[in-house]
């Protein structure tokens, strides 16, 4: 799925309305390239054998994180890049709302290899194509 025409990231975000839900919009590699919309809490969830890039296109990003030194919170204001190490438990949430950038290996799983019960409002998925 490499695209061969340039993509605007706000028309792939107006593109759908779903929060939580991302939309690949290309491939590199073996990785995906997804955005999506997200409003509220998320739930805590660990990718056991891949790290997740976050990428804050607009808003802004809380993820909370289980270290080993502890719990602690990283806030991720527009523009800003995090990355989570695999193997740590985190949590996103977006108080106002925002949107983001993810780059994950393709077939990841949104809610991780281990997670909390997943309420209504979160899409476990591997990714949805963008229309």
């Amino acid at each position: 799925m490499v695209n061969s025409e340039p993509i605007a990231l706000d028309k792939a975000l107006a593109s759908f309305d779903v929060l939580w839900s991302p939309r690949i919009v290309t491939r590199v590699n073996d990785y995906d390239v997804r955005v999506t919309k997200v409003d509220g809490d998320y739930i805590w969830h660990v990718h056991d054998n891949t790290d997740e890039f976050f990428l804050v296109l607009d808003g802004e990003l809380h993820i909370a994180l289980r270290e080993p030194a502890g719990e602690r919170t990283v806030v991720l204001p527009q523009g800003s890049v995090f990355t989570v190490p695999r193997g740590i438990y985190h949590k996103p949430s977006a108080p106002s709302g925002a949107q983001i950038l993810l780059f994950e290996p393709t077939g990841t799983l949104t809610v991780g290899d281990s997670h909390d019960e997943i309420p209504d409002h979160v899409d476990a998925t591997i990714g949805h194509a963008l229309q």
